[in-house]
């Protein structure tokens, strides 16, 4: 088994409402090592990682560049923080609202060590979960992306690109490409779209800030406190969550009771039609892909 870095990044994440602490929790039951970059934060972010207590977690304390708003390119920046100081031969990177369910936790490592005997294969892509407004329902259809990668060879070459979701690496030539990447079964739990209304808010315009300007946010940001209604399509989750989340999920129940699942808009005729042809077919139309699929 190839040795295995933890990389993640947080700011503020308790009054955003990021279930960070299980996410690194999730990094340390996995990896040998952790590397957390630590925005310059205000809400005792820093000192709750501390608190928890993890014996393989290293922080590295950052600043946030406010000023860039250009595509959230201070995420990736950020993550590079952290991937500039991991150690291992290969990475896990997880976001401050991802979890990997420990039913995955053997399938992970036995894909990693697979890949690593593998030289064509540079990096692994995962399955995604996206909860939305409760820890009961699932955005479904291609509204949500279905799979990014999230592990991969530490080459020292690779990069967080773009506004974090996924990595690229240089080639020989000094090339910017993408990585080739295997499908595997493990699952990313994504809890960005379930939080407190007053957290989701907080949430919403820090992101908003990295990528648009203050007119575009007064002009679009929502001035009351609710749940999110930006999804099409959901559907009820019957399995199990990660043994991490059982409490934060048993706290939440008594606000997450309030969301009304049958609040959503219309869908477009365009995303109806390709999501048929991909619920019949497998086939999603035009679907990003910041990867190049091997097998």
């Amino acid at each position: 088994m190839p040795t295995l870095s933890g990389i993640t990044f947080i700011r503020n994440g308790i009054e955003r409402g990021y279930p960070f602490i299980e996410a690194i929790a999730t990094l340390a039951a996995l990896c040998d090592e952790v590397v957390v970059a630590v925005g310059n934060s205000t809400d005792g972010t820093r000192e709750a990682i501390v608190a928890a207590g993890f014996s393989n977690v290293r922080i590295l304390d950052t600043v946030w560049d406010d000023t860039n708003r250009t595509g959230g390119t201070e995420l990736a920046r950020q993550t590079n923080i952290a991937l500039r100081n991991a150690s291992g031969q290969w990475c896990l990177y997880l976001q401050g609202d991802e979890i990997i369910h420990e039913d995955d936790y053997w399938l992970l490592l036995d894909e990693i060590a697979r890949a690593d005997r593998d030289r064509h294969v540079e990096a692994l892509l995962f399955r995604w979960l996206h909860f939305y407004g409760s820890y009961d329902y699932i955005g479904i259809g291609r509204q949500w992306y279905r799979r990014e990668i999230r592990a991969f060879r530490n080459t020292g070459l690779v990069m967080s690109w773009g506004d974090a979701q996924g990595f690229r690496t240089r080639d020989e030539r000094g090339r910017i490409r993408k990585l080739r990447a295997r499908q595997t079964d493990v699952r990313i739990f994504h809890y960005g779209w379930v939080r407190h209304p007053r957290a989701h808010l907080a949430k919403q315009r820090a992101l908003d800030s990295l990528f648009h300007d203050d007119a575009w946010i007064a002009a679009n940001l929502p001035t009351a406190e609710d749940f999110p209604h930006h999804c099409y399509e959901l559907a009820r989750y019957e399995g199990t969550h990660p043994a991490v989340m059982h409490d934060r999920i048993e706290r939440d129940r008594v606000w997450c009771r309030h969301f009304d699942p049958n609040r959503r808009p219309r869908k477009p005729l365009a995303v109806a039609v390709s999501d048929w042809i991909e619920k019949h077919t497998g086939w999603r139309i035009g679907e990003y892909r910041n990867f190049i699929e091997v097998r």
